[in-house]
């Protein structure tokens, strides 16, 4: 059983920076496909990012803007977020999967999820 925490968000004005981190218990960091979802009110669940043993992989939105990487040391992901748009406002939740294939974009191909965390950027 894997228990996921993220932690980091807030509130932050256009243009400006937060870096998300996702602490995963209870499994190996290294053996967990992990991703970062978001959901805006009145919205989907959207993929934000994703990161497997070989790479990552970001939705074409964040692109140039977020950064995903891992510290499989401490078993955790960060969502690293510059150049914030109050389009991203949304509450962003972090998700693991085990083993050690491609990187997931869908959220129904993740097991385990954290409680999210608001992310709100004022214009």
């Amino acid at each position: 059983q894997v228990q996921l925490e993220e932690s980091g968000g807030g509130l932050v004005q256009a243009g400006g920076s937060l870096r998300l981190s996702c602490t995963a218990s209870g499994g190996t960091a290294s053996v967990l496909r992990m991703g970062w979802f978001r959901q805006a009110p009145g919205k989907k669940l959207d993929f934000v990012a994703g990161i497997n043993w070989a790479g990552v992989g970001m939705a074409d939105s964040v692109k140039g803007r977020f950064t995903i990487s891992r510290d499989n040391a401490k078993n955790m992901v960060y969502l690293q977020m510059n150049s914030l748009k109050p389009e991203d406002t949304a509450v962003y939740f972090c998700a693991a999967e085990p083993g050690l294939g491609d990187i997931l974009t869908h959220e129904v191909s993740y097991t385990y999820w954290g409680q999210g965390t608001q992310v709100t950027v004022s214009s």
